[in-house]
């Protein structure tokens, strides 16, 4: 956990006191509806895997530009954090009856992150171990369209297939 407070040490006390809220939480059990229970916790550009209840045949995001869903076969349900935020996930039977509503909240990762700070602008890199730069949203359009440019003709390098610039 020292690595998050690396982190947030240079981001903000805010994150700072989420972190250290996380460390009292606990693990949080996703998709129960037991009470007291919080929002199922998903880190941005990763993926989650959630088994859906039993006849569940549609999946409502409130805001897919926080967190996508996708239905895989056995009644697993892919959640993709997109961006930074707290949005729900409804899961209906055939008649239309709620069988689930979940609250999701994307946040950023806990791995060791430095933020650069000039003035206003922001840039981030991923240490791990050596430090590169992070395709973060939020970061300074020059920075972070940079690292998308590059990271966008690498892959489509290794593809075989060639880039537009």
């Amino acid at each position: 956990m020292t690595t998050s407070f690396k982190y947030c040490i240079l981001k903000s006390s805010l994150c700072c006191a989420f972190a250290v809220a996380m460390l009292f939480l606990g693990p949080i059990k996703a998709w129960s509806d037991a009470p007291g229970e919080g929002p199922l916790m998903v880190i941005l550009d990763q993926a989650r895997l959630v088994k859906l209840p039993e006849r569940a045949v549609t999946v409502v995001v409130g805001n897919p530009l926080i967190a996508d869903v996708s239905v895989q076969a056995g009644g697993l349900l892919v959640i993709t954090g997109k961006g930074y935020g707290l949005t729900n996930i409804v899961a209906l039977d055939r008649s239309g009856a709620t069988l689930m509503e979940k609250d999701v909240v994307v946040r950023g990762p806990g791995y060791e992150a430095v933020v650069v700070y000039r003035g206003v602008d922001k840039e981030t890199y991923s240490c791990t171990p050596e430090c590169g730069p992070r395709i973060t949203l939020g970061d300074f359009p020059a920075h972070f369209n940079s690292t998308l440019t590059q990271t966008s003709v690498r892959s489509s390098q290794a593809q075989g297939t060639s880039a537009s610039r």
